[in-house]
């Protein structure tokens, strides 16, 4: 009975597929969920908008955050005065901008969201863009950088 229950199990797992790895959106499938964002109808689109680029935002900025906190770990107390005066000086410019602002955009005040998506539908709606920047991802982060440019005194 044992040796039916390995042969089962053995049988089972060679049926199981392998795992497939995450593929990246595309700016024309972003694209075609975002155009839709104006029509009640197509709450499914309006809701996968909304979420893609608020995910990237969020997702961005606790990247960012983290990875300040990881340099400055490892910085610990053997920096010295050149290091410490560089730290200081991102700490103050990290409290006034955010964590975005090493990414290159800075959204400061609370931007509505709507904002960011008809920046990314205007930018995706040019053909030569998306053909220069095929994933969703980068074409976010362009309007991003585009759009809510950090101050030239940062």
């Amino acid at each position: 009975m044992l040796k039916h229950v390995y042969a089962l199990t053995a049988c089972l797992l060679l049926a199981v597929p392998t795992a497939w790895g995450v593929e990246a959106l595309s700016s024309e499938e972003l694209l075609s969920h975002c155009t839709q964002f104006e029509n009640p109808a197509a709450e499914a689109d309006r809701i996968f908008c909304l979420r893609y680029i608020q995910g990237f935002i969020d997702g961005a900025v606790a990247t960012d955050e983290q990875v300040m906190r990881n340099v400055a770990q490892e910085l610990g107390d053997d920096e010295t005065f050149s290091q410490r005066a560089a730290r200081t000086r991102l700490g103050s410019r990290l409290d006034q901008f955010g964590a975005s602002v090493y990414a290159e955009y800075c959204l400061g005040d609370p931007v509505p969201l709507k904002e960011v998506v008809d920046h990314v539908i205007e930018d995706a709606r040019n053909p030569a863009v998306v053909a220069r920047i095929p994933l969703a991802r980068d074409l976010v982060y362009q309007a991003l950088r585009i759009h809510y440019p950090c101050s030239a005194g940062d």
